[in-house]
């Protein structure tokens, strides 16, 4: 009788629970793909449930700012090589792949790692101001929306709107430009409860912190580059700190995307951002899709892109 009471006393609970639960955990976000997968013409458009809308302008940074829930959109989910990337110089920012020297571009296997090593991708409306040093690294910003890792159980979809706690961050210097890592996971994973601060990362998922390091450091040296460094000495810097970069990377963001700051190529055209001098109608943005190529098969991919680096640091 007692545990029939407590049973019913929990589903009351979880039900009361599931009911209240804020309208993040239902976003209306949708993938439009366009052109042939694996081919310098494909493309992946984000729509809401109006049309189709640039993910870095369109999608808040939070989906629940008083409990700091943020939206991360999905450019590589887990265990894949294509580099995708948000398209920061088309209109309406369509997720496609990287190109380098005409060809498409895909993330060495780095021997034990397989393609990225978490969900990958990108804060919405966070800008790293290349003309701003940082304090903290001494580096200027990289000109990108701030990345995020995502270390929750479940391989993301690419294009995918997620919605994550931030645990903390890594400074990774790139070429010499600051390339914040921003160390997340899906509020909806199991472990989610479990994980507060990225102390408690190395604690609930050992030796993830550590493989996520060398991970950066030897990515780009198959491809003849020397090894990354970090700044920090790689130490992972804790939640709090975090938030006080994504928040300075949401106020340039801010500055660009209302003409205060220079674009440098990027292009601001939005649907919904009040003020911002880019907006454009929902036709236009509409048309910016129809006009793209059709979608079609997806195309072979060159063997190479399956071969296993091995790489020793020094």
């Amino acid at each position: 009788m007692l545990e029939r009471l407590a049973r019913s006393s929990l589903a009351r609970k979880l039900v009361r629970s599931f009911t209240s639960s804020p309208a993040w955990f239902n976003m209306p976000y949708t993938t439009i793909e366009r052109g042939q997968p694996n081919s310098l013409d494909y493309r992946v458009y984000i729509s809401d449930e109006n049309g189709p809308i640039s993910p870095l302008h369109d999608i808040p940074m939070y989906a629940d700012a008083a409990n700091k829930v943020f939206n991360m959109l999905v450019e590589v989910p887990r265990w894949t090589n294509a580099k995708m990337e948000i398209n920061l110089k088309e209109i309406m920012n369509p997720i496609k792949q990287d190109v380098k020297k005409g060809k498409l571009r895909f993330v060495a296997n780095c021997f034990p790692h397989h393609g990225y090593i978490w969900n990958y991708g990108a804060i919405p409306q966070t800008w790293e101001n290349p003309e701003h040093l940082d304090d903290s690294t001494g580096c200027k910003g990289d000109n990108d929306p701030i990345d995020v890792i995502e270390i929750g159980y479940r391989v993301a979809k690419r294009g995918e709107v997620m919605q994550v706690k931030v645990l903390g961050t890594v400074a990774l210097i790139d070429e010499g430009e600051t390339d914040w890592k921003i160390i997340a996971i899906d509020v909806n994973d199991p472990d989610a409860p479990l994980l507060n601060d990225v102390s408690d990362v190395e604690k609930l998922k050992p030796g993830l912190l550590k493989a996520t390091l060398e991970w950066f450091k030897i990515y780009k040296i198959p491809d003849g580059k020397p090894e990354n460094k970090f700044a920090f000495n790689g130490e992972a810097k804790n939640r709090e700190f975090a938030h006080k970069v994504i928040d300075e990377v949401h106020k340039f963001w801010q500055q660009l995307v209302k003409k205060e700051a220079e674009a440098g190529g990027i292009s601001c055209a939005n649907v919904t951002v009040a003020d911002s001098p880019f907006a454009i109608q929902r036709g236009d943005a509409q048309d910016v899709v129809d006009k793209s190529p059709q979608p079609g098969s997806a195309l072979p991919i060159e063997p190479i892109v399956d071969k296993w680096h091995y790489v020793s640091l020094k």
